[in-house]
């Protein structure tokens, strides 16, 4: 077996050092077996979570003021201001509703009810 060499003997140092001062890099990140690493999830502090139903969750976060909710997704974000509402409390913004019916919270996005029946998620 014949071996190339490309570069003097010092260079693979100099690049495993280089690359370990990168952020969150390390040999370990290399290794094709290991599986995914679960993080711990955390809430911003001014959220709340709700479970709702078929094992969805939703999370709220209430704007300064009262006058808006951010709705927090893992892929996304966005933001629903207050609405008129007969009974309870609803946030809009023209495509997507939150309603909020005692500790009630439901989700409807695009006239389809998208999360039901959630409630306060225990802490």
């Amino acid at each position: 077996m014949k071996f190339i060499r490309f570069a003097p003997s010092g260079f693979g140092v100099v690049l495993a050092a280089s690359l370990a001062g990168c952020g969150g890099f390390s040999l370990g990140s290399l290794n094709p077996w290991s599986g995914p690493v679960e993080r711990a999830r955390t809430l911003p502090a001014d959220a709340t979570e709700y479970a709702c139903d078929d094992a969805k969750r939703l999370v709220v976060r209430h704007l300064a003021g009262g006058n808006a909710v951010m709705i927090v997704f893992r892929e996304r974000e966005f933001r629903l201001d207050q609405a008129p509402s007969a009974s309870g409390t609803r946030y809009s913004n023209g495509s997507t509703i939150l309603q909020s019916q005692g500790d009630q919270v439901s989700l409807e996005e695009e006239g389809a009810v998208t999360h039901s029946n959630c409630r306060k998620a225990a802490g």
